[in-house]
């Protein structure tokens, strides 16, 4: 990719003023079977500290503890879990925006983990993230066209003035944003433009990868899907690969070509977004997926739901065995004293074009 010249890779969608979100997402992007963003063994723990002045280190939070991943070329890898399960940690440390504590972390073949500051920041042009809350990514003090801007700046992009001027008007542009008001604040924005204005600074220095930190949670319900259209139509056009962090598997579902679930600090199952949603393999995506509303009213009277007891484990202190178990309503023998690994299963009459994984002893093996 070129710093110098604008994107060519399909051209720039202008609005996203279309229908629904996609209800197959992989009919429509470019997803390969090549690797392009792989986790072994990834670990972030962060140190608990006691005593005065808080320089003893008496134990650690495992926020992600032994993750394997991969991320393909051109898909959609949603990731979802409850608050605090580790995901938006997972998505920062792929980016080396926390610094990972064990494991690797590869990037097109090249290990994140292992580089220097100039060689990472040179890497992580291709690197982008778009954040949670919209106002508080953006700098109150600057205008929306500085922050999209900085970017370009950081990287060497688009140099001069009036060139970058005109880049930040494009980028506006792609997002669905009237270039006019590129000297605006970002107070003078609803929540729904203020992500935009997110997107178009993740945009900036024409990435290949993107980490989306769950951009819909803090937005109305009226713009959510106007947003995801956005999102989808980007990815088609320009190429782009996403890790979509979510806590609402119904949205992941709309839009991911696989789905990864994660239970504190581990991922507890993978596999075809259609598979994960509509044949789970481990209780607890069952009792996620069990959460999600029908929209038939009929149907939601009479479905089984299924209420996990007990509260989240500590991250300090997971549970031996199986980190669910404590509040699994399938807990049997071996789930206190073995470590489930992730391994292939069957979820149901008609193979499925992509493998499905679980870490559950109910499929017959132990770590």
């Amino acid at each position: 990719m070129s710093g110098e010249a604008t994107t060519e890779r399909g051209g720039w969608p202008k609005d996203d003023t279309g229908g629904g979100v996609n209800e197959d997402p992989s009919s429509t992007t470019g997803m390969s079977s090549e690797v392009l963003v792989k986790t072994s063994g990834l670990e972030v723990h962060f140190p608990v500290r006691s005593g005065t002045p808080f320089r003893g280190v008496t134990g650690h939070v495992r926020a992600v503890d032994g993750v394997d991943l991969e991320v393909r070329r051109g898909e959609t890898l949603g990731l979802v879990g409850e608050s605090g399960c580790g995901k938006s940690t997972l998505g920062s440390a792929l980016l080396r925006l926390v610094e990972p504590t064990g494991g690797t972390v590869e990037f097109d073949g090249a290990d994140v983990t292992a580089l220097n500051k100039s060689d990472l920041r040179a890497l992580r042009r291709r690197m982008a993230m778009i954040f949670q809350d919209p106002f508080a990514s953006l700098d109150p003090r600057r205008t929306v066209g500085d922050s999209i801007g900085e970017p370009l700046s950081i990287h060497g992009l688009h140099r001069g003035r009036n060139r970058r001027r005109d880049r930040v008007g494009e980028l506006m542009e792609v997002v669905g944003l009237s270039p006019d008001h590129s000297n605006r604040y970002p107070h003078e924005f609803s929540g729904g433009q203020r992500q935009r204005v997110g997107i178009a600074r993740a945009l900036a220095g024409e990435p290949d990868f993107i980490v989306c930190d769950e951009p819909i949670a803090s937005l109305d319900v009226s713009v959510q899907a106007q947003v995801v259209n956005l999102l989808m139509r980007l990815q088609r056009e320009l190429g782009l690969t996403y890790l979509f962090v979510s806590h609402d598997l119904a949205a992941v579902r709309q839009v991911a070509d696989r789905v990864a679930v994660m239970y504190l600090g581990r991922v507890v199952e993978v596999g075809p977004a259609t598979a994960v949603a509509g044949s789970p393999q481990h209780p607890y995506t069952e009792a996620l997926v069990s959460a999600v509303p029908v929209p038939i009213p009929e149907r939601e009277r009479e479905r089984e739901r299924i209420v996990l007891r007990g509260d989240v484990p500590s991250p300090a202190n997971p549970p031996s065995g199986c980190r669910f178990r404590t509040r699994c309503p399938k807990v049997f023998e071996p789930c206190p004293h073995h470590d489930p690994v992730l391994q292939v299963v069957d979820g149901g009459d008609e193979p499925e074009p992509e493998p499905h994984l679980a870490a559950c002893h109910l499929h017959g093996v132990t770590g």
